[in-house]
């Protein structure tokens, strides 16, 4: 899964849930991107392997099989 995917996954999650989703392309450092769902922060990189999605989801307090 890239980045991208991730985010639409997250905002199609979000939606589903009815909570706020938000992507700052400008806070992160780089290619890294702020994301905020229902409340909670996590950075996107733009390389992303399963324990970096792992880490994400854990800082967002989503349960990955919702994903």
């Amino acid at each position: 899964m890239n980045r991208e995917q991730l985010i639409r996954a997250l905002r199609a999650l979000a939606k589903e849930k009815e909570v706020s989703f938000a992507v700052d392309r400008q806070a992160g450092k780089g290619s890294h991107y702020r994301i905020e769902f229902d409340g909670r922060k996590s950075t996107v990189q733009d390389k992303l392997n399963p324990g970096r999605i792992r880490r994400i989801l854990k800082q967002l307090e989503i349960d990955p099989a919702a994903i």
